[in-house]
């Protein structure tokens, strides 16, 4: 087993591990092996992509053991481009799992604020819908939302800051990797059938999420703005994290702590959720699925959302890292034809009776 007190400083990788990841060098796109201290093992002679590493996962795993052990690094990770480890995964994101992030949103965020009672402060607000989110460990159930593929990009290339919406917000997750799927699955299943581990930022547009005009209430399709998605840079083996515990979420804005918080403080833990996506999807080799966000929010920093030339650096404990220049999109003078949508005024929740 890895030694997981040990993080190599050049990668973020536990001391005997691996991680697998995408990379482009001089034109050239490959699978790649990282070893901890930086080297690349090319896995192009094996393995076509790798997503075809998640299909037989459990004979590939002893595979890549033995590549890690026996073969030389042709290429380091500070050479290349890192791309999605992943390029085109069914990609599911878990909504409101941790009880403080949830609370945080619905008391602090402008587009929350239909949800406020009359005569509640933000404190107020905060108490009682961290004891409904909360409860939801013994009665609830998961939610998931899908999300696009199209919104990927690597660790370190820019985030394009769209030219619709103001408050363009950052959201740090942990992805599960799933190799052996299933329909149905027990939670033993569903634990057995996590492949690994990667990192994810959930970015979205948050003041554009509310809409007065639907039924629905939200829309959500501005998480899905091009690079709103950084993945990797690479994927740990499941195998090498036996336990999440200890393991930290770290995001900073121009080095400002904006999140660090445990990662394991779920509502429903990776196998409950991947459990219930088995009874409501089909799950696919190297799909991901995305945990949620713990808190730390722009609207938690005093509305402090990203801007143009802002560099976020982030990390999961063992996953590596990521470092992203965010800049503001040129739309070359076009006039959106729909543009933003006018929300009508929200009234306060009448005071319970």
């Amino acid at each position: 087993m890895a030694a997981l007190d040990t993080v190599d400083p050049a990668t973020g990788l536990h001391a005997g591990t691996f991680g697998l990841g995408t990379f482009e060098s001089g034109g050239r796109v490959f699978a790649g092996l990282v070893l901890p201290g930086g080297g690349i093992v090319d896995l192009a002679p094996d393995f076509g992509d790798v997503a075809g590493i998640f299909e037989g996962w459990r004979t590939h795993f002893d595979r890549l053991r033995d590549i890690a052990r026996d073969r030389q690094p042709t290429a380091r990770l500070d050479d290349v481009r890192a791309l999605p480890p992943v390029a085109r995964p069914n990609l599911m994101c878990s909504g409101s799992n941790y009880a403080t992030h949830v609370a945080q949103m619905l008391s602090k965020n402008s587009f929350n604020k239909h949800d406020r009672r009359e005569g509640e402060t933000d404190e107020d607000v905060y108490q009682r819908v961290y004891a409904k989110t909360a409860a939801r460990r013994e009665s609830g159930t998961p939610f998931v939302f899908t999300t696009l593929h199209s919104a990927l990009v690597g660790a370190t290339d820019d985030i394009v800051l769209p030219a619709l919406g103001d408050q363009p917000d950052w959201e740090l997750e942990l992805g599960v990797v799933i190799g052996d799927a299933g329909r149905f699955l027990t939670l033993d299943e569903a634990q057995a059938s996590i492949a690994g581990y990667v990192m994810l930022n959930d970015l979205g547009t948050v003041d554009i999420f509310r809409r007065t005009d639907i039924h629905f209430g939200y829309d959500w399709i501005s998480k899905n703005q091009p690079t709103f998605k950084p993945l990797g840079p690479f994927i740990v083996p499941a195998p090498f994290l036996p336990t999440l515990e200890g393991m930290k979420v770290d995001l900073r804005v121009n080095g400002e702590v904006m999140q660090d918080w445990p990662v394991d403080d779920f509502i429903f833990s990776p196998a409950q959720v991947i459990a219930y996506l088995s009874e409501r999807v089909r799950l696919m080799p190297g799909d991901i699925v995305a945990m949620g966000s713990p808190p730390g929010n722009g609207a938690h920093h005093g509305g402090r959302f990203l801007r143009d030339g802002d560099v976020i650096e982030a990390s999961i404990t063992g996953l590596g890292r990521q470092r992203n220049l965010c800049r503001a999109e040129d739309i070359g003078g076009r006039t959106p034809v729909f543009g933003l949508w006018t929300n009508a005024p929200d009234e306060p929740l009448a005071a319970p009776a």
